[in-house]
C-alpha cells in the first residue's frame, strides 16, 4: 500500500476501475452499491506528515500497510460492526477490537519525544464479498484534543458527525494478522487486494505524540472518508 493517508488518498484509478467494472460484468456487484456507497450497522456475529488538513493513509496501493511479515491469528471479540461499500462496489466490514498508546505501535514507527507517545486502535477489516477487493483502510482514530499538544494541534481535523472535541491526527495503517485462515494479500496490476472473504487484523496509529495520559476509552476509531459514507458524517466503529 502506498504510504500516504488519511484520507485523501492516492488511487490507482485505472487498476481499480478496471476491477470494479470486471464485478459489475459479471453481475457480482449489485447496481445500487455500484451507484453509490451505504453505511449498515449490524451486531457482530463473531466475538510521512502531510501538510495541515489533509491526513496520511495508507491502503491503496501494491504492497499497502502489510507491515513487512505478518502472522496468523483467531479472530478477536470486537464490537459492532459496521459495513461499507464503495462507488466501485467493495464490500467492507469493520468491528473494533481495541485501543490505546503505544511508543511504537506500527513497524514504521519512531521512538517518539519526552513526554509523548502514540495513540493506536485495532480493528477487524473483512472483504464481504466473493471476490478479491482493494485492500484499503476505512476508519480513522480519533483522540481527545486536550490530549494533542498544543504545537500539534492545528493539524487536527474535525469532521462532521464526529464530536467536536475529538482530533484526528496524521496517522498511518498496517495489517498485523491475517485471521481465521485467511489467505495474504493479492498483488495484481500494482493493486493490492484483499482475497475474497479475507479478515485482516488493521492497526491504526498516529504519526505525531500524544499525551501518555489518554485512556484507552478515549482512543475511537470513526468512518468518515467520502468513499465510504453517503452523508459525508462520520460514523463511529464502536469498541467491544
Amino acid at each position: 500500500m502506498s504510504n500516504s493517508h488519511r484520507s485523501h488518498r492516492r488511487r490507482k484509478k485505472s487498476n481499480a476501475g478496471r476491477l470494479g467494472l470486471a464485478g459489475a460484468l459479471t453481475g457480482v456487484l449489485g447496481i445500487g452499491a455500484v451507484a453509490a456507497g451505504y453505511l449498515a450497522l449490524k451486531p457482530d456475529d463473531s466475538a510521512p506528515q502531510s501538510p495541515p488538513g489533509v491526513n496520511s493513509r495508507t491502503g491503496t496501493g501494491a504492497g499497502a500497510g502489510t507491515g513487512g511479515a505478518v502472522g496468523t491469528a483467531d479472530a478477536p471479540s470486537t464490537g459492532p460492526t459496521l459495513s461499507v461499500t464503495t462507488p466501485e462496489g467493495y464490500g467492507y466490514s469493520l468491528g473494533a477490537a481495541e485501543s490505546g498508546t503505544d511508543d511504537r505501535p506500527l513497524t514504521r514507527s519512531t521512538p517518539p519525544p519526552s513526554g509523548g507517545t502514540y495513540a493506536y486502535a485495532e480493528y477487524v477489516l473483512t472483504n464481504t464479498q466473493h471476490q478479491p477487493v482493494l485492500l484499503d483502510f476505512p476508519a480513522d482514530i480519533f483522540v481527545p484534543t486536550e490530549h494533542v499538544p498544543s504545537s500539534a494541534r492545528q493539524r487536527c481535523m474535525p469532521q462532521p458527525g464526529v464530536p467536536e472535541d475529538m482530533c484526528t491526527l496524521p496517522n498511518h495503517s498496517e495489517v498485523r494478522k491475517r485471521l481465521n485462515g485467511s489467505g495474504p494479500p493479492i498483488t495484481q496490476d500494482g493493486d493490492t487486494l484483499m482475497p475474497a472473504g479475507a479478515s485482516y487484523l488493521v492497526r491504526v496509529a498516529t504519526d505525531l505524540p500524544v499525551d501518555p495520559g489518554v485512556a484507552d476509552g478515549d482512543v475511537r476509531l470513526f468512518v468518515w472518508n467520502a468513499r465510504f459514507t453517503s452523508d459525508l458524517k462520520g460514523i463511529e466503529v464502536e469498541l467491544p
